[in-house]
């Protein structure tokens, strides 16, 4: 794996820190605290990625076969872009190294992703019925930044956190630990994630003591799951926790 050292991320990129009063609305010992996966969750990295494979086709005058032959390997296995990028460059006898195409990658994702439709418009409802809500994601700092700032999620949410900033991976607990505190939350006090990854979504936020929604995108044929609920879209995550957190 190329893991490359990245200068020291000063506080205000590692995820924005709010001061807040004390979180009081909570149903039980559930607090109302939302924390949401990026990629295929919030934003459509599929479309984006499509759209990266037809600038890349086009720079390297690749045909259609080979057209196809990237997307199907992006959507078969979705696997780490160190390895995807060897197999592209070996195919396709590229000049360029893998770090090299994988930085060219990492440069130009942020200007392609795009929010799913009424991702923005629900976290601003959630944060305006006293939600503390936040974004917990894996990826390369330069990467995962990039996409949060460009789609306007930087600024949509309490807070966030990155792997690659912080040195930790979901589904490990300090992620969402890291996550929760920049919103200003307890994660002891429990709360909500929503994701598309059975293991590091749901299986990882369920450990740390949070209730799972599955954003169910059609990757995990025939996988068992304990998530708390399943959804096919953001909206409905939304809808459910709300729903579930109505006085009364």
């Amino acid at each position: 794996m190329i893991l490359k050292a990245f200068p020291e991320v000063s506080a205000a990129v590692r995820g924005r820190t709010v001061a807040i009063e004390p979180l009081v609305s909570k149903i039980g010992c559930v607090q109302r605290l939302a924390l949401f996966d990026l990629d295929r969750t919030l934003i459509d990295l599929d479309a984006a990625f499509r759209r990266w494979a037809e600038e890349f086709a086009e720079r390297h005058r690749l045909d259609a076969e080979g057209l196809t032959w990237l997307v199907s390997q992006d959507q078969e296995t979705h696997p780490h872009r160190e390895v995807f990028f060897s197999k592209v460059r070996e195919r396709f006898a590229l000049a360029e190294s893998v770090e090299e195409l994988w930085v060219d990658y990492r440069r130009r994702m942020p200007h392609l992703v795009q929010c799913y439709p009424g991702v923005l418009a629900g976290l601003a409802e959630l944060r305006a019925a006293g939600w503390r809500v936040g974004i917990v994601t894996n990826g390369m700092a330069d990467n995962q930044l990039g996409k949060l700032r460009r789609t306007g999620l930087a600024v949509a949410v309490d807070g966030y956190a990155v792997s690659g900033v912080e040195g930790i991976r979901k589904p490990e607990r300090g992620l969402f630990e890291i996550a929760a505190q920049r919103c200003g939350a307890n994660l002891a006090e429990g709360g909500w994630i929503v994701g598309d990854n059975l293991v590091a979504d749901i299986a990882g936020g369920q450990a740390a003591g949070l209730r799972g929604i599955w954003v169910d995108r059609g990757t995990w044929p025939g996988h068992e799951h304990r998530a708390d609920h399943v959804v096919t879209a953001v909206a409905e995550a939304i809808a459910i926790m709300r729903d579930m957190h109505q006085p009364g």
